[in-house]
This record gives C-alpha cells, sequence and structure tokens, in this order.
C-alpha cells in the first residue's frame, strides 16, 4: 500500500475519527474494501485519500494549453 510506504501508517494510534454515516454506505464500502471493522474501513479510506493521485485534473486542466498551430508530425 503507498500510504504504508510513505510512512502514514507508522506510529501510535491516538488520533480519535468518528462520525454518523448511513448503515446502507458503510456496509458496502466495507464489502468492496474487504474489510469488517470501522477502524480498518476509516484507515483505507484516508490512505486514499492522502495518497489519491491527481494527475486527471491536472491533464483536464491542460485542455486548450498547447498551441493549435503546434505541428505534432513525427
Amino acid at each position: 500500500m503507498i500510504a504504508e510506504e510513505k510512512g502514514l501508517l507508522r506510529g501510535t494510534r491516538t488520533k480519535v475519527v468518528r462520525g454518523r454515516m448511513p448503515e446502507a454506505l458503510v456496509t458496502r464500502a466495507k464489502q468492496r474494501a474487504g474489510v469488517k471493522s470501522d477502524t480498518d474501513l476509516l484507515e483505507l479510506a484516508l490512505a486514499n485519500l492522502a495518497v489519491a493521485d491527481d494527475y486527471p485534473d491536472w491533464l483536464l486542466s491542460q485542455r486548450g494549453t498547447v498551441s493549435q498551430d503546434l505541428d505534432l508530425e513525427f
């Protein structure tokens, strides 16, 4: 897991994160993630957010930045 490689899962677990969620959302997320505990689900979700790839957004933001006059033929 990328978050593990970056050291984001190391250290003591002292931070408490809580929230009320619809049961169907939590159940479906646990099934898709293959986890059983709320803690594992939250850790997985936070890890995915922490290491998210911003490339698609960057790529879309570049639309129209290359001159149409640029010759791209090889």
